[in-house]
């Protein structure tokens, strides 16, 4: 599974998340973090990668245009790089699911 993390959330994650998921990229590394979030989603969309954010505008065309790509919006409030990293960590087994399910386009992790 391929994640790309949104400029919202730290290019750290990439370097921590290596070891969970098949490939994880930052916005930044691939150019992105001055384009617009509909090109983002289709980038998202042709590249295979499900979307980190913790921003409801890929949640909003998520629901307006469905999948792919998915969305795994982080919901938590103000929290460090490493409460992102351990919320990614700790729900691994539920991202993997999320992934394989052919009906959500959203996971919501509080």
């Amino acid at each position: 599974m391929k994640l790309l993390i949104d400029q919202n959330l730290s290019h750290r994650l990439v370097t921590f998340l290596n070891d969970y998921f098949t490939e994880v990229k930052h916005i930044k590394e691939l150019s992105l973090d001055t384009a617009s979030d509909q090109y983002v989603w289709k980038y998202a969309k042709e590249n295979n990668y499900v979307i980190v954010t913790k921003d409801s505008d890929f949640n909003d065309l998520a629901i307006i245009k469905g999948f792919p790509p998915k969305v795994i919006w982080i919901q938590k409030g103000n929290c460090s790089t490493d409460d992102v990293i351990n919320l990614l960590i700790e729900n691994h087994q539920l991202i993997i699911e999320f992934f394989e399910d052919k009906q959500n386009s959203i996971l919501m992790i509080p």
